[in-house]
């Protein structure tokens, strides 16, 4: 009689938490829209803005990415989340690692602020930026268990000051536990091991938050259409002008993310203006390192010879350390450089003195733009030296040239040495024009001419190493003809204006809030300097930030 009972109750509790879980599966926390008003009236050629065709990804499922953590993102209460706020919004990585260190902040609470501010944002229509493609369903648990060594001692080592903080990564970066889809629908089931650069964030403690939106395959598949969509995520949207101003890109989800205060960085990756882009269009600091200071391991390519990942942050100082956090000798990247740069993590502390600045001002830039002007004349009252100069005409003939073939060949390793076969099915650009055509109105809205391109594209392996070793040249002239001359620390542009140059000299580029157009739409300052110089510019960088702060966060994202 007792095993009978004790079976009933065995079938009933077993009952119940089917039905719980089921309960749990049906969780709707968005529901899909019609988003054509939101596309309507879109089109203003005169300022060159895109005319969008879609917001919403036809094929992101929110309720995936949002459901798992929900439960742990409702037990912090509207009360609690705004006394968090003086704590964590717009504070640096010191600051917020001093009130933990006080006991005023745990590292969980700090997780929770920020899934709380997505999950306030991102599931409302009216505010949502289209940005979170994918959520690290252990983050608050990891989390809890940085508290628990804490509250036990365990954690005494000297930490680097990355330790704890919630990071986001542009979701062309491979990282365990998320997929890594490049925002293709041909990889949307791509699940990888950690990139290079994530393992370095690990051991250093970083917590990975989740995955952003970017402009699909780093913006190398169709020409004319909207910087920050991609198939998979869906439009990326700009915090400053919703549906008004564009995101940049490709690193469109890493800028919007960090100008929201959705995380404390994000990290993105440029071959050309990809960081630089999307950090001035969204107010926040983009870091685009010398080519082979950081690993490209484990990164959906575009370019071999120009790709890599930057930090993106809202101050110099952040962007120090994060860019530090992943610093680390890769065998598996032939660019790679062994040497760490100990320098980078103080140097976004220790402002250069402005006597001791010396800067190259574009003329055709001071001729063009009032802001850049003013700024410009700002570094000069402040002590700055200042040699205003015209770049020399140089030839970028073969540029996409570079792009074409080496995608052709490291998106074709990449596959090989990440995709599983039995779930990615393309193995090559021949093969993703072919599953793109499949079902074109899906997986490109917007067409795929540059992947058309690279297909045609007859550049020998001769005439491309040619081509590289001309453009390399053409690029360092472009700056060094005044850099040596006057000896200069760097070159003064603005946004992502002279990133191509930048690309093909593999030289460091550095982008700070310079200020605001009467339109509201961010403008930014981008310092260009020689090869391995990222301590330096972040000096003058976090100089130029002191003395003149001109970041302002999205006024719809204050709360």
């Amino acid at each position: 009689m007792i095993k009978h009972v004790l079976l009933i109750f065995v079938i009933l509790l077993s009952a119940c938490k089917n039905e719980q879980e089921s309960k749990k599966e049906e969780v709707i926390l968005w529901t899909p829209y019609n988003d054509s008003i939101e596309v309507a009236d879109n089109t203003d050629h005169e300022n060159g803005r895109m005319q969008y065709r879609l917001i919403q990804s036809k094929v992101l499922d929110k309720n995936e990415v949002f459901v798992p953590l929900y439960d742990e993102v409702s037990k912090l209460t509207k009360s609690e989340y705004e006394k968090l706020v003086p704590l964590i919004l717009e504070q640096d990585i010191f600051t917020i690692r001093n009130h933990i260190k006080e006991d005023r902040l745990t590292y969980e609470n700090l997780v929770l602020f920020y899934l709380y501010r997505i999950y306030k944002y991102e599931l409302n229509n009216a505010t949502t930026l289209n940005t979170i493609i994918a959520l690290n369903k252990d983050v608050v648990e990891q989390a809890r268990e940085l508290d628990k060594q804490n509250q036990m001692g365990v954690a005494t080592q000297i930490q680097h000051p990355i330790y704890g903080m919630p990071i986001l990564l542009k979701d062309n970066i491979n990282a365990l536990g998320m997929k890594t889809t490049a925002g293709s629908i041909a990889l949307m089931n791509n699940e990888v091991d950690d990139s290079f650069i994530v393992q370095q964030l690990k051991k250093n403690g970083a917590l990975i938050l989740g995955k952003v939106n970017l402009s699909e395959w780093a913006y190398f598949l169709c020409t004319g259409c909207p910087v920050g969509y991609s198939a998979y995520g869906g439009q990326t949207l700009n915090p400053y002008g919703r549906r008004i101003f564009e995101t940049g890109g490709s690193s469109s989800g890493s800028g919007t993310a960090v100008a929201a205060n959705y995380a404390v960085a994000a990290v993105g990756t440029e071959t050309s203006g990809s960081i630089l882009s999307p950090s001035s269009q969204n107010s926040v600091v983009g870091l685009k390192p010398t080519i082979g200071l950081l690993s490209r391991t484990g990164i959906v390519p575009i370019s071999s010879t120009l790709d890599t990942p930057g930090p993106m942050t809202k101050n110099v100082k952040d962007n120090a350390i994060l860019l530090s956090a992943m610093l680390g000798f890769d065998e598996f990247d032939a660019a790679s450089v062994e040497d760490n740069y100990p320098g980078i993590l103080s140097s976004g502390l220790h402002p250069k003195d402005f006597s001791e600045i010396r800067l190259g001002a574009i003329k055709d830039l001071l001729e063009t733009d009032s802001i850049y002007k003013q700024t410009v004349e700002n570094f000069s009252e402040a002590g700055a030296t200042i040699i205003e100069f015209t770049p020399p005409e140089v030839s970028m003939d073969g540029f996409l040239s570079i792009l074409n073939i080496d995608m052709r060949n490291d998106l074709k390793a990449y596959l090989k040495e990440y995709a599983n076969p039995d779930v990615i099915k393309i193995t090559s650009i021949e093969d993703a024009v072919a599953f793109n055509n499949a079902d074109s109105l899906i997986r490109i809205p917007y067409g795929q001419a540059l992947f058309e391109g690279m297909l045609s594209d007859t550049t020998t392996t001769t005439e491309l190493e040619e081509i590289k070793a001309n453009l390399e040249k053409n690029g360092r002239a472009f700056f060094d003809t005044a850099m040596d001359k006057y000896k200069l620390d760097a070159v003064l542009s603005i946004n992502n204006y002279h990133a191509g140059y930048a690309a093909v000299a593999k030289y460091p580029a550095l982008t700070i809030p310079m200020g605001y157009k009467a339109s509201g739409e961010p403008l930014s300052l981008t310092f260009i300097g020689k090869q391995f110089s990222e301590a330096n510019l972040l000096q003058i960088g976090k100089a130029y930030e002191e003395k003149f702060p001109n970041r302002a966060i999205p006024s719809d994202y204050r709360n």
